[in-house]
C-alpha cells in the first residue's frame, strides 16, 4: 500500500459478559471470511475482566455454580473442524472442560469462574486467529461517557480521562446497580444509623459483603430464587462447612460454627425448584407442534394481542402437550406416544378459532388413547402450591416444605424428556424463543404485557423452569435440618421496627413466624429500568440517545424501563424517535422491548437468538469498512496498550 496508512476504521464493545464476547466473536469470524479496504481495529472493554465480565469473573468462589449443562453452552458460533479453534469453529464449555478435567460432563453444572476462565479462552482463540488487518484492544477500563462526534463517530471517555474516537459503539453493559427505589431507601437509611444492622441492596451474591456478616448473626433473605441460593451456599460452604451422605444417600450439614442463622422467604413461600435430571444433548433443538412462530405471527397480524386470551392457551397445550406424550411413553410406548403428538399436531392445524381451546382438543385424544384420568396442566397451582393456606407454626410450615422438596426430587430425577412433570417445564424454556415472536415489541397492549405476562407469567414460570441443580436442593434441605435455615412461609413481609431497633420477618400464613434479624439481605436481582439508572446509560438518557421503551395503547401506556431499540440489529431509539444507527444495544438493558435477554450463552450446534442477535449486529457495524483489498494494520492507538488475559 502507497501513500498516507488509511485510518483504521473502530468498533468499541463496551460490556465484555456473554453478550459482549459473542459480537466480538462474530465480528472476527465476519472479518476473517470479507477483507476489509482499511485496518480494523476492535475494542473490547470491560471494568472488571475483558471476555467475562463482572457477572462471570474469573475470581468468584468454585462453590457459585451455573444452572445451565455445560453441553449446551458455548460461546463459538459454529463447532470445531478440522482447522484451529478461532472465531466460527471451536468447543463448547462441556468439550473444553473435558479435555484437562473428568468432572466435565455434558450434564454437569460448571462453577461461573470456570466459564469465565472459558469465556477468556475464547477471547483468546477469537484474537489469535484474527486476519493481518484486524487488531482486538482489551481496555480494562470503565467508560465514562459517549459523545456524538459532528463527522457521525463517537468520543468515548474513560474513566481516568483518556478518549478514543471511534466508528461503531455496541453496548453490552449486562447487570446494572440501579438507584435504590423508596422502600430500599428506607430501609438502607434505617441500617444505616444503627451500627449494628446492615441492609445489603440485591447484587449477584459474588459481589455482596458477605463475608461482614458476624457469625451466628440472625440473617434475613428477601426472595427464594438462584441468588437465594447463592447466597446461602457463600454463608455456609463458604464459611467452612461440609455436606456429608450417609449410608442411606441422605445429606447432612456438618456446620464450621461461623454460620449466621438465615431466616429467608417470598411470595410463595417455596425456594425455586430444580431443574429435572437432563437427558438432552447439548444439541437438543425442539420443535414446537402447537404454540408456533406461525401462529404466532399470524395472531399479531390482527393487532396487539391479550397475552391470556391469545397466547397462553396455546402455550399451555403446548406445555400438556409434552405432559401427556410423556405419560402415553410411560404406560403404552412410544409408538403410541408418537401417534398421540401427530393427531394432536393434524387437529389444531390451521389458524382455528380464536375462542376454541386447544388443551381441550389434545385431551380428547389422549382420552382415546387411554390416558383420559390427568388434568389439564395448572403452572400458578404448581408454583404456588401453598396459596391461601394456614400454618400452625414453623415446625408444621417446615415440615410440608420438606416434603413438598423431597417429592419435587424424585420428580426431576425421573427427568426432563422421561419425567412428565419436568419434561413438561423444560418445554417452556424450549418455547421461550416463540414467546418472544408474541410479545417483543408491543406484542401485547399495554395492559396484557404489564399484568398478565410480566406481573403474572413471568414470575410463576421463572419458579417452576429456571431453578438450580438437583444438588442445591439436597443441599438446602439438609440446611433446614441442621438448623442453619429457616424459610418463613408464603407471602412473606419485612420491614424496619423501631421498637426493637432491628428489621424483621414474617408470613402471615405461619402462626408465630415473625422474627427480628440483624441483617436485611434483598436477593432479588433488580430487574435493568433506564429511569433508576446511573453512569454511562443515564448519561446517554439525559442527552437523548437512550429512551425508555414505552408500550402504547388506546386505554394508557406502560412505561417498561427497558430501553428502546429498534428490530434487529438494535439500534437505540432517540428521544427524537429517530435510530442512532452508529449504536447498538444487546442483552439486559434492553428487557422488556425483548423478552429474556440475560440469557448466557449460544447451544451447541443451532443458531439460536443469542447468536443471531450478535451476528446482526456485527454484520451493520462492518457495513461501514469499506470491503475490498487486504489492508495494512495501522499503528495501534496510544490510548491504551493491548492487554493480555490467560485462559
Amino acid at each position: 500500500m502507497t501513500g498516507a496508512e488509511p485510518r483504521p476504521y473502530r468498533i468499541a464493545v463496551i460490556g465484555t459478559g456473554p453478550r459482549g464476547l459473542a459480537v466480538v466473536e462474530r465480528l472476527a469470524a465476519r472479518l476473517a471470511e470479507a477483507p476489509t479496504a482499511v485496518p480494523v481495529e476492535l475494542y473490547a472493554m470491560d471494568a472488571v475482566q475483558v471476555g467475562p465480565g463482572r457477572i462471570w469473573r474469573t475470581s468468584q468462589p468454585r462453590w457459585l455454580l451455573m444452572n445451565t449443562p455445560a453441553g449446551e453452552v458455548t460461546m463459538f458460533s459454529g463447532p470445531p473442524d478440522d482447522g484451529p479453534t478461532r472465531a466460527g469453529a471451536g468447543p463448547s464449555l462441556a468439550q473444553w472442560w473435558q479435555a484437562f478435567d473428568p468432572a466435565g460432563h455434558p450434564h454437569a453444572y460448571a462453577p461461573r469462574a470456570l466459564y469465565g476462565q472459558y469465556m477468556r479462552y475464547v477471547l483468546n482463540r477469537v484474537d489469535g486467529g484474527l486476519p493481518g488487518w484486524a487488531r482486538l484492544h482489551r481496555f480494562y477500563a470503565q467508560v465514562a461517557d459517549v459523545h456524538e462526534n459532528p463527522d457521525g463517530r463517537y468520543r468515548l471517555t474513560l474513566h481516568d480521562g483518556r478518549q478514543l474516537v471511534v466508528d461503531r459503539v455496541v453496548l453490552t453493559t449486562g447487570h446494572a446497580r440501579p438507584t435504590l427505589d423508596p422502600p430500599q431507601r428506607a430501609l438502607a437509611e434505617f441500617a444505616a444509623t444503627r451500627p449494628h444492622l446492615r441492609y445489603l441492596r440485591g447484587d449477584s451474591a459474588a459481589d455482596l459483603p458477605l463475608a461482614r456478616i458476624p457469625a451466628r448473626a440472625r440473617v434475613g433473605v428477601l426472595g427464594l430464587g438462584l441468588s437465594f441460593y447463592d447466597v446461602l451456599i457463600a454463608l455456609t460452604v463458604g464459611r467452612g462447612g461440609t455436606f456429608t451422605e450417609d449410608a442411606g444417600g441422605a445429606l447432612h450439614y456438618r456446620a464450621s460454627g461461623r454460620e449466621p442463622h438465615v431466616l429467608a422467604g417470598s411470595r410463595s413461600g417455596i425456594p425455586i425448584l430444580a431443574r429435572g435430571r437432563n437427558q438432552k444433548p447439548g444439541e437438543h433443538a425442539y420443535r414446537p407442534r402447537l404454540f408456533t412462530h406461525e401462529r404466532m405471527l399470524a395472531a399479531r397480524a390482527r393487532g396487539p394481542l391479550d397475552f391470556g386470551t391469545d397466547v397462553l392457551p396455546w402455550l399451555l397445550a403446548e406445555v400438556d402437550l409434552v405432559y401427556l406424550a410423556a405419560v402415553i411413553r410411560r404406560r403404552f410406548g412410544a409408538d403410541v406416544a408418537d401417534r398421540f403428538v401427530a393427531e394432536a399436531e393434524a387437529a389444531t392445524a390451521g389458524p382455528g378459532d380464536r375462542d376454541a381451546d386447544p388443551r381441550a382438543v389434545l385431551h380428547r385424544i389422549a382420552g382415546r388413547l387411554g390416558v383420559g384420568d390427568l388434568p389439564p396442566v395448572d403452572l400458578y397451582a404448581w408454583s404456588r402450591r401453598f396459596a391461601g393456606r394456614d400454618f400452625s407454626g414453623p415446625d408444621e410450615f417446615h415440615r410440608e416444605l420438606a416434603a413438598l422438596l423431597r417429592h419435587d426430587l424424585d420428580l426431576a430425577e425421573e427427568g426432563n424428556v422421561d419425567g412428565p412433570f419436568k419434561a413438561c417445564l423444560d418445554a417452556i424454556r424450549d418455547v421461550r424463543g416463540v414467546i418472544r415472536t408474541a410479545v417483543d415489541y408491543r406484542g401485547l397492549t399495554p395492559a396484557s404485557h404489564r399484568d398478565e405476562f410480566l406481573g403474572w407469567f413471568v414470575p410463576v414460570s421463572a419458579s417452576l423452569t429456571t431453578g438450580p441443580p438437583r444438588e442445591r436442593q439436597r443441599q438446602l434441605l439438609a440446611l433446614v435440618e441442621a438448623g442453619v435455615l429457616g424459610v418463613v412461609g408464603p407471602e412473606l413481609r419485612w420491614g424496619a421496627d423501631p421498637e426493637t431497633d432491628a428489621f424483621y420477618v414474617e408470613s402471615p400464613r405461619v402462626a408465630g413466624s415473625r422474627s427480628t434479624v440483624d441483617v436485611l439481605i434483598d436477593a432479588r436481582i433488580p430487574g435493568p429500568d433506564l429511569r433508576r439508572e446511573t453512569g454511562l446509560l443515564a448519561l446517554l438518557r439525559d442527552r437523548g440517545l437512550l429512551t425508555n421503551h414505552v408500550n402504547a395503547g388506546p386505554d394508557g401506556d406502560f412505561v417498561t424501563g427497558g430501553v428502546s431499540v429498534t428490530r434487529s440489529p438494535f439500534h437505540p431509539v432517540r428521544a427524537d424517535g429517530r435510530p442512532e444507527q452508529g449504536m447498538y444495544v444487546l442483552g439486559i438493558p434492553t428487557e422488556h422491548t425483548r423478552w429474556f435477554t440475560q440469557v448466557g450463552s449460544g447451544r451447541p450446534g443451532t443458531w439460536g437468538d443469542f447468536i443471531a442477535d450478535a451476528d446482526a449486529i456485527a454484520g451493520d457495524a462492518l457495513r461501514g469498512a469499506p470491503l475490498d483489498e487486504i489492508a495494512e494494520l495501522a499503528e495501534p492507538v496510544t490510548v491504551a496498550e493491548p492487554v493480555g488475559s490467560g485462559g
